[in-house]
């Protein structure tokens, strides 16, 4: 929501005015100066929208307000084209509309397409978190980062590094919509103040690393692929097992990481997945994460994956003391087991505990056959919200 600024306004005032901790507001509003507001000037208002009254017999403003719940001021500031003494039947005026529940249903069908119009809503709604494009994939689908929080502490959580994992997307989306949404109304997230995190750390979500492969899951081949990725499928139009990206190389598999080790022993071409590549980072969107990670410096680093309910916390004995302490409390919030060491090499959070020997996770979310029934979305996402929370602070 956007208002104009009125001689002797401020920031703190729209603070009070809407109950919205002035720190959302500044960074809503990168390109305004807060102490030296302009006359005519346009803030954004981070979690409002707005609706249209039509006035009728008998109303004035401070009814209005009144039955709206509101500041009479906020409706002044709303309408200065208007004259509340002088307010005529059927007369339109803007009413902010504070925002209170979820915007977005990552229930269905939850591809690039949907992903990126969740992320306009929500850009809309609550202007301080930033997009970035990271890199972009082999089909040229940007790979958007979404940035929350006000310190130079980041935290890094992706999901779809496998295409036929795509689940991984909308729970990832969906513990960003409570939080943007927690933040804008004073709430804790899973019994922590989200202020106190978005003052404590800065989260960097990546909802989509393998854009293209999730979309062959879900839609099919693109047209000018058809034959190719059909004949990396072994000549079968059926790609719920498909979790590399649209060249048949697993991205999770293409990291330097003992690269060398999982070549001789995984598939040595292309295909649906396991094949990792011709050599380490071969792909953009691997030598994208790999360039976030050196440029970011993050603090920690979460990979979502599916399945089995298990946290991966170790490799090679590169893993930091705080990787255990943070693992035990990922395993007894949400209920997965968390296991030090596994016979794979090459991933994410491999290459990134040893690169900068700070704690990196797979998380696996749910139990079953991938990609997951999209049945198991709020039971899994029940389990890994609190273990997302205790990432962040």
């Amino acid at each position: 929501m956007e208002i104009r600024v009125r001689s002797g306004d401020t920031l703190w005032h729209y603070s009070q005015l809407f109950f919205m901790p002035i720190v959302l507001i500044i960074d809503s509003n990168p390109g305004i100066n807060p102490n030296a507001l302009q006359v005519g000037q346009m803030v954004k208002i981070p979690g409002f929208t707005e609706s249209s009254y039509t006035i009728r017999s008998g109303d004035t403003f401070w009814k209005i307000a009144q039955s709206h719940h509101l500041n009479i001021d906020a409706l002044l500031l709303m309408n200065q084209n208007i004259n509340p003494s002088q307010l005529q039947v059927d007369q339109k005026i803007r009413i902010p509309l504070r925002v209170t529940t979820l915007t977005m249903d990552g229930r269905d069908h939850y591809d690039f397409q949907k992903m990126k119009n969740d992320i306009e809503k929500l850009l809309a709604i609550y202007p301080f978190m930033r997009r970035r494009e990271d890199g972009k994939s082999v089909d040229n689908l940007p790979l958007y980062d979404l940035l929350v929080g006000k310190t130079n502490r980041k935290i890094q959580i992706n999901a779809s590094f496998h295409a036929n994992e795509w689940i991984t997307s909308p729970i990832l989306m969906k513990f960003l919509n409570e939080y943007l949404l927690a933040l804008t109304n004073g709430q804790n997230i899973s019994g922590v103040s989200a202020l106190s995190i978005y003052e404590r750390s800065q989260l960097s979500a990546l909802p989509m690393v393998n854009p293209d492969g999730v979309s062959l899951v879900l839609n099919g081949p693109p047209a000018g692929r058809r034959e190719e990725v059909i004949r990396l499928n072994l000549g079968s139009t059926d790609f719920s097992g498909w979790k590399a990206n649209i060249r048949g190389v697993d991205l999770n598999k293409q990291f330097p990481a003992n690269w060398e080790f999982e070549k001789e022993r995984k598939p040595k071409v292309p295909g649906p997945r396991d094949y990792p590549g011709p050599s380490p980072l071969s792909e953009p969107e691997t030598k994208a994460m790999a360039d976030l990670a050196k440029n970011e410096s993050f603090a920690r680093l979460l990979a979502l994956h599916t399945q089995g309910r298990e946290i991966y916390w170790g490799y090679e004995g590169f893993e930091p003391p705080e990787s255990e302490v943070l693992a035990n409390d990922f395993a007894r919030l949400s209920g997965y087991t968390a296991i030090r060491y596994i016979d794979s090499y090459a991933g994410y959070k491999d290459w990134f505990i040893q690169e900068f020997r700070r704690p990196g996770f797979t998380i696996e979310l749910g139990l079953g056959q991938n990609p997951l029934p999209i049945s198991q979305y709020d039971e899994i996402y029940a389990h890994v919200k609190p273990l997302l929370v205790r990432a962040l602070i």
